[in-house]
């Protein structure tokens, strides 16, 4: 941006500021949906990825995201890019799968984890089938990768919806799903509601995933629930604490893709979920609770 004439120094920084950081967001309504999108997924998707981090469930996540295609396959092929159709189809197919590779795990001698890869690769490749079979390859990028840039008063009511849901069913489950993460044996054994503490938990899993394919893809849409919350680990050690620091990392990421995304033409999906990449790179190394840099500081100087 050249300066304008008798600006001075400071006020052309601040209209370069602007220009790069303000303007995109107050001159451009997709942009300010995409940023209102984008906050309430990172209120409800965050908090989920703590929880799954803390229970080793992460990987998990990422299975089930892929799961959940066929059945946005399904509703794209009845209905076409038809926000609720997609939505329902892919809650159903995600519970379905979920359920299913945790009772091939309890009833044979496969493992959970290898019970969902072996589900994920049936349903990603019956997905993309299906998708192909009515729509083009830019259908099956919308599908895949999402429409953040695009996303209309029913996208925004479906993450809305999603956000309160999962704020209010973590709080009424958070006691006993800690519990349940922490010692399910003993949970089990007092007959508590561990179980159905976590198989509300498991609906909340699918139900973000569900709401985030819409904005950053099926494939996206678990970046932005793990990615904020590992890295919120390296700043806090309560939980309260890595939920918040979850969910200020997954909005700064979202803006800043968004930004990225704007300025240089990109991907906005894709450019969410690297910058999310980059704060857990960076919180990596100088996180204050077991970051490298400050694992190397003496041990006197480090974080009790």
């Amino acid at each position: 941006m050249m300066p304008r004439p008798g600006a001075s120094a400071r006020q052309y920084d601040l209209m370069f500021l602007y220009d790069w950081l303000l303007a995109p967001f107050v001159e451009f309504s997709f942009m300010r949906r995409a940023l209102a999108g984008c906050i309430a997924l990172s209120f409800s998707a965050a908090p989920i990825g703590v929880f799954m981090m803390l229970r080793r469930m992460s990987l998990m996540g990422d299975a089930i995201a892929h799961a959940i295609l066929p059945g946005v396959a399904v509703g794209f092929l009845l209905f076409g890019l038809e926000i609720l159709p997609m939505s329902i189809g892919g809650m159903i197919a995600g519970l379905v799968v979920a359920l299913a590779a945790g009772l091939v795990a309890r009833g044979t001698a496969l493992k959970e984890d290898a019970s969902l890869a072996a589900f994920y690769l049936i349903s990603l490749s019956l997905g993309v089938l299906i998708v192909s079979l009515k729509g083009s390859s830019v259908d099956l990028m919308h599908v895949l990768f999402g429409t953040v840039l695009a996303l209309n008063d029913e996208a925004l009511i479906v993450l809305g919806a999603a956000a309160t849901l999962t704020i209010g069913g973590l709080a009424v489950i958070l006691r006993p799903l800690i519990a349940e993460f922490v010692d399910p044996g003993f949970l089990a054994a007092v007959r508590g509601p561990g179980a159905l503490a976590y198989l509300i938990f498991l609906m909340l899993v699918v139900l973000n995933l569900v709401a985030g394919f819409q904005a950053l893809g099926t494939l996206l849409a678990v970046g932005i629930m793990v990615l904020p919350a590992v890295a919120a680990r390296f700043w806090q050690r309560r939980l309260s604490g890595m939920i918040v620091a979850a969910v200020v990392v997954a909005i700064l990421s979202c803006v800043a893709g968004l930004l990225i995304s704007y300025h240089w033409r990109l991907a906005s999906g894709p450019c969410i979920t690297l910058a999310a990449g980059v704060f857990y790179l960076g919180s990596l190394l100088v996180g204050p609770a077991g970051g490298v840099i400050w694992q190397l500081l003496p041990h006197k100087h480090r974080a009790a």
